[in-house]
């Protein structure tokens, strides 16, 4: 199965995006996947606004992407775009860290007024970075995603669903891109 590079880009140790994508991780590892979590905000600051390239959590980011056979990207939208943290990181990463590779974006958010940030902010960047495939990317809203006392997450059932099938579609865009890139390798 896919080696699976699953990024969060919330600046926030709490975050509902962070709870999320580790949920949607269970689902990936229940097919197969191998899944690797990342949360960009572990990353140092110094390194990511300092632009250095050869800091070592910038290097283990960077050989992370490459070893990925797909790549879950997730945010919170802030004013109508992606989270300046995970730009920070994306900016850091070689012109074409994505290449030959199937993405899956995500994004949450407090209000429906930010649903198409996926498309008109992020989408155009992950295909720069050339995106083998960037399959239908999905916007949470907040108020769908409760993090209960232990700190598990639960969905609202629509959106859990949405979900499933959102990431099933990954899931299945990488067992058909997979063995491609393994041949080709």
């Amino acid at each position: 199965m896919a080696t699976v590079l699953s990024v969060s880009g919330s600046p926030s140790a709490s975050s509902r995006t962070g709870r999320l994508l580790r949920h949607l991780d269970q689902r990936l590892m229940a097919q197969g996947h191998q899944v690797v979590p990342l949360d960009v905000r572990t990353i140092p600051a110094e390194a990511l606004l300092g632009a250095d390239f050869r800091h070592p959590a910038i290097v283990e980011a960077t050989e992370a992407f490459a070893r990925a056979d797909g790549v879950v990207v997730g945010t919170p939208v802030y004013k109508a775009s992606y989270s300046g943290v995970l730009k920070a990181l994306l900016d850091l990463l070689p012109q074409h860290a994505l290449t030959g590779k199937t993405v899956l974006p995500l994004a949450t958010g407090g209000s429906t007024a930010h649903v198409l940030a996926i498309d008109y902010a992020l989408r155009s960047v992950l295909n720069s970075m050339g995106a083998a495939h960037i399959v239908q990317g999905w916007f949470t809203l907040d108020k769908d995603l409760t993090v209960r006392e232990d700190g598990s997450l639960t969905v609202a059932p629509a959106t859990a669903q949405a979900l499933g099938q959102v990431v099933d579609q990954f899931s299945a865009a990488l067992d058909r891109t997979t063995p491609v890139l393994a041949a080709a390798s």
